[in-house]
């Protein structure tokens, strides 16, 4: 990984140290001398979760990358990758040191890169707010499984190991409707503890002690059950009669690369609601096809679902 220009990094050190916003600021005067993005970056590669750099607020722009993003205009801070981080991850301690010692960064957990017990691998509920995957876990007749957890600005992280066997992504299944949050599977990535978010929240682990526990089963039914439809689909031809132009689209987003998976998919449904128009076909089959390629692609539901939402209105659609 190359490192930034010793320009640079005095600029972001003096940035560090000045405070560049209330927030940041705050939360370095809270005395957490062990809640820094080093000491979680540390923490993490110690226990086998790979890591990478992602944005953090306290710089005057986003340092994220990707495709359809401009950093001198992000309002989403603290969370961007600044690598591709389905590749772009370690867990060499001296690259975590000059990657998170010699610069403002947040940390990113790659999700895909973790190796579990016995061939498991890594599962992440994003839940946003406290208590959502306890009543999720009601609503299904379960008491919820505690696991390694890192507390965020709105709720908080669970971390599981889930089979390996299972294909699982980033879509809530039948969970959708039933939980605030979002899930994070093989191609998603999460912050990680001692990074801040941008109200100057310390991301933390609530028990250092505290492993990820293998998945409820409760859980992993939920997230491979597609969810029920939430009203009966409108008049219109069915998508397999008529669908087939709409297959080169489905690919394009499965395929597309970290960094662009999501103006990937702003572009496929806009062509996809403009085709079905034509076409009278169901823009709800049409819509679900495009949601459920960008989950396994690597997108959260939440993420797909709004970007999608958003091409139907660019494309003459009602909300």
């Amino acid at each position: 990984m190359t490192n930034a220009p010793a320009g640079t990094r005095a600029n972001e050190e003096d940035q560090l140290r000045a405070g560049s916003s209330n927030t940041v600021a705050q939360a370095a005067d809270s005395g957490q001398q062990d809640g820094t993005p080093l000491e979680g970056a540390l923490w993490l590669v110690r226990h086998g979760f790979p890591v990478f750099p992602t944005d953090h607020p306290g710089l005057p722009h986003c340092a994220g990358i990707g495709q359809g993003h401009n950093p001198a205009t992000c309002t989403d801070r603290g969370k961007h990758p600044c690598v591709p981080f389905t590749r772009a991850f370690t867990l060499d301690e001296e690259q975590v040191r000059r990657t998170f010692g010699e610069q403002m960064r947040n940390v990113g957990v790659a999700v895909g890169g973790v190796a579990g017990p016995e061939e498991t691998r890594l599962l992440v509920v994003d839940s946003d707010r406290p208590g959502a995957i306890e009543d999720a876990a009601g609503a299904f007749g379960h008491r919820h499984t505690p696991t390694m957890r890192v507390t965020t600005a709105k709720g908080h992280h669970d971390y599981y190991w889930s089979p390996g066997s299972l294909q699982l992504g980033n879509g809530l299944g039948a969970l959708r409707g039933k939980f605030d949050g979002d899930v994070r599977g093989p191609r998603g990535y999460v912050i990680g503890p001692g990074s801040v978010h941008a109200t100057g929240v310390l991301y933390e682990l609530v028990d250092p002690e505290q492993p990820p526990v293998p998945a409820p089963a409760w859980l992993l039914t939920a997230l491979q059950t597609p969810a029920a439809p939430a009203m009966p689909r409108p008049a219109g031809t069915p998508l397999r009669e008529g669908g087939g132009a709409l297959v080169g689209l489905v690919r394009a987003v499965l395929n597309a690369r970290s960094g662009n998976r999501n103006s990937c998919l702003y572009w496929a449904a806009c062509r996809a609601f403009e085709h079905a128009g034509k076409e009278q076909l169901d823009v709800r089959a049409v819509a679900s096809a495009l949601v459920d390629a960008a989950t396994h692609a690597g997108l959260t539901e939440a993420e797909a679902r709004q970007a999608v939402a958003s091409a139907y209105r660019s494309a003459g659609g009602t909300r």
